[in-house]
């Protein structure tokens, strides 16, 4: 932490940032639909052309990491390649395709005096965005405050500022050329912790604060915001083998689950499965894991001879890296309670063929996204038809799951008279 005597001087910064996001609101809350779509597009376009030049920041980005002996999780975690800034710039597009959510009727009230009450979506207004190692956050984050007319502070982790940097000067080349501020997305350009403090006791301009990381960051933010929070908390997600399921489609998702990439929140952390079937699945998944260290419990080591032993600690791991935890249960109601007690309420799943047992899973298990028969990996805003995502809520106010553009909304209530008067 900076000393206490530098702590007016992060607040002086955070609080220019935040007068200057406030003032760009306003005008965003009032641009067009057309603006908004012209900024994201040719953000698009400017990304696409600076390809090379990101990929360079985000070399020196990798570089600094590779010599501090990050782990490899991480570094996929922050890693671009030609094909990430090419998605990163059609999700921008994707975005812009999207209905305004801005401005939707929700409600319409018409009351007996005459009164005309019209609910609708409007702005949050400042959100203040903290996440760590992934650039495409940014882009995400700016793309989808923009449409959604909200003015966004990023405050990126150190170890990708340099690939940050340009991802905001490609957004703010957009912004420009749409006519709107281009302090609707602004970067907290510095590695100063104090920032961050600085970022979630700004009461005075910030509306919302969103992180995204891991549980050191979203218990920071828990402990130390004066300003509303929409938390994020770890991905510690579940993938549970129910007796009646086909195995090999289980074999398929439990892969895909876990190694499509490891290092993401919607990865499967620990699989739960039904005694039953544990002796021929576990060999069948092994075989298809060959790259993944699984630790078990005694029935699980006994199905296998790869499978290690498992430790209390593993049920409540998120690794973010190629390691998988078993636990072997008698039948749905311990798995339920299993998951009950371990999950971190973001995404666990079902694999069955049989439709009460996957509807019990379903309606019991209190995550943001519970799935049958699918990879916990789609648990993503873009899967989900949003264009993106600024993070998967796993609280229950305000949003949950996926935040995408309806998310960043709420509302007001517009009333409209004739001269009444009340009695």
């Amino acid at each position: 932490m900076l000393a206490s005597n530098e702590q007016p001087k992060a607040e002086d910064y955070i609080h220019q940032l935040g007068q200057q996001a406030r003032h760009a609101a306003r005008g965003l809350a009032n641009a067009t639909t057309e603006q908004k779509n012209t900024a994201l597009t040719v953000a698009a376009e400017v990304l696409r052309r600076n390809g090379d030049a990101l990929l360079e920041a985000n070399a020196r980005d990798l570089a600094a990491v590779q010599q501090v002996g990050k782990p490899e999780s991480f570094i996929d975690r922050l890693r671009l390649t030609p094909d990430r800034v090419a998605a990163m710039a059609a999700a921008l597009e994707t975005i812009a395709a999207l209905p305004d959510p801005v401005g939707r009727v929700l409600a319409t009230i018409n009351r007996p005096n005459g009164l005309i009450i019209t609910r609708v979506a409007c702005p949050l207004g400042v959100i203040g965005m903290i996440y760590e190692s992934r650039p495409n956050v940014g882009a995400d984050a700016g793309a989808l405050c923009l449409k959604s007319g909200n003015a966004v502070i990023l405050r990126c982790g150190s170890e990708s500022l340099n690939s940050t940097r340009m991802i905001v000067a490609c957004l703010a080349e957009g912004l420009q050329q749409a006519g709107l501020p281009a302090a609707c997305v602004q970067l907290v350009d510095n590695t100063d912790r104090a920032a961050v403090t600085a970022l979630l006791r700004c009461t005075a301009y910030i509306d919302l604060v969103i992180p995204r990381g891991g549980r050191s960051l979203v218990e920071l933010v828990r402990d130390e915001a004066r300003v509303p929070t929409l938390l994020h908390l770890d991905g510690n997600c579940h993938t549970y083998i129910h007796q009646d399921a086909n195995l090999d489609k289980a074999v398929a998702i439990v892969r895909n689950a876990k190694m499509r990439r490891t290092g993401v929140c919607g990865a499967t952390e620990s699989l739960v499965i039904d005694r039953a079937v544990a002796g021929q699945f576990l060999p069948r998944l092994m075989a298809a894991l060959p790259d993944c260290e699984v630790r078990g419990d005694a029935t699980a080591q006994a199905s296998d001879s790869r499978i290690i032993a498992a430790t209390d600690a593993d049920w409540d791991t998120e690794y973010l890296d190629a390691i998988l935890s078993v636990k072997c249960v008698d039948g749905l109601e311990e798995a339920l309670a299993f998951v009950a007690a371990h999950s971190s309420q973001h995404t666990d799943a079902i694999i069955t063929e049989n439709a009460a047992a996957a509807a019990a899973f379903q309606q019991t298990i209190d995550s943001a996204i519970v799935m049958h028969n699918a990879s916990t990996q789609f648990a993503d805003g873009g899967e989900f038809g949003m264009g993106a995502e600024i993070g998967i809520a796993t609280g229950k106010m305000h949003a949950r799951g996926p935040v995408g553009l309806e998310q960043l909304t709420s509302f007001k209530y517009l009333v409209n008279g004739q001269g009444q008067i009340r009695p």
